[in-house]
């Protein structure tokens, strides 16, 4: 004679407990054929599997035991947990929200209903993080930028091309530091495409050592300042991270004080051209352990420049 169905399910319920959930949900399903109708062994078979990381039997369990007793609080507890493990958070959070209408007194299900309301800001916010990181717009914030070339340049074709690459320079930067948390101190040239020797001006020099004294930042300034020349280079952008340089005051002998970005990580952008200069800090900040750069802020070039002005 076969065992009974009440028999079936305390063996599982006492696998269950000892943490055997293989050995429970097979209990469990053995019940279940005895017994099709039952909400409970389905209940209890979705916690099996959800403990077995099955997840997709674990959430038709739930569904069948809801179906079967509608009213009942514990399926749809059952289902809200499951779609908890699948991070399903919204979802979640409706499961649990029908199974408080159908017992109100469930602290159970009241704390599941305030951590996954918690849970989905979270997650909403990371994807908020997410799309900022991979979708850098430095455009956006350059309009005054792109009137003042506009004004200085006169030629449409000049300043869009000089507007495009500061855009490029400054989200190439982003990108770096969004992946890597740093970027490495450099100086970006707009080389002349029909004057610049390609073989002999590359159109990035490495400035890494530039601050590590006043003598390395004067002869490297003088360098540039040159390259420059030769180069026959329309514009230039430096970016240098804040932590090479601890200040941009520094080479003028003002304190840290001075500075009032001080408690930001974060790097320099500096633009330089013969008609034009400008120059924005980058601030970093982790937030929901995402690397994130805020908005450049615009700094007064004549008070916090990072290096003397490069064109004559």
């Amino acid at each position: 004679m076969a065992e009974s169905k009440s028999t079936l399910k305390d063996q599982g319920n006492e696998f269950f407990k000892a943490g055997n959930y293989l050995k429970a949900a097979a209990l469990y399903t053995q019940a279940i054929k005895q017994d099709p109708s039952n909400p409970t062994l389905y209940s209890n078979r979705a916690a099996a599997f959800l403990h077995l990381v099955k997840l997709n039997k674990a959430l038709a369990d739930a569904e069948t035991a809801i179906t079967l007793n509608p009213v009942w609080e514990k399926g749809y507890f059952r289902k809200g947990c499951v779609l908890e493990a699948m991070e399903r958070y919204d979802d979640a959070l409706a499961a649990f929200q029908i199974a408080l209408q159908h017992n109100p007194q469930s602290s159970e299900v009241s704390k599941k209903i305030k951590k996954l309301t918690q849970l989905a800001k979270d997650k909403k916010r990371v994807e908020e993080l997410e799309n900022m990181r991979s979708n850098v717009d430095m455009a956006k914030h350059l309009d005054e930028m792109k009137s003042e070339l506009s004004e200085k340049y006169g030629a449409e074709e000049s300043w869009k091309e000089i507007f495009s690459f500061v855009v490029e320079t400054m989200e190439t930067a982003v990108k770096s530091w969004h992946e890597t948390s740093k970027v490495d101190g450099r100086v970006y040239f707009l080389l002349d495409k029909e004057k610049t020797e390609t073989d002999k001006y590359a159109p990035v020099v490495n400035i890494d050592k530039a601050f590590e004294s006043p003598q390395t930042h004067g002869s490297c300034f003088e360098f540039l300042r040159q390259y420059a020349v030769d180069s026959y280079s329309h514009a230039a952008c430096l970016v240098a991270p804040k932590s090479i340089i601890s200040y941009p005051q520094v080479w003028k002998g003002q304190g840290s004080r001075k500075w009032k970005h001080g408690q930001n990580d974060g790097f320099f952008i500096q633009f330089e051209s013969p008609f034009l200069r400008k120059l924005w800090f980058v601030p970093s900040s982790i937030e929901k352990g995402h690397i994130l750069c805020r908005d450049p802020v615009v700094l007064d070039i004549s008070v916090h420049e990072v290096l003397p002005r490069l064109f004559k």
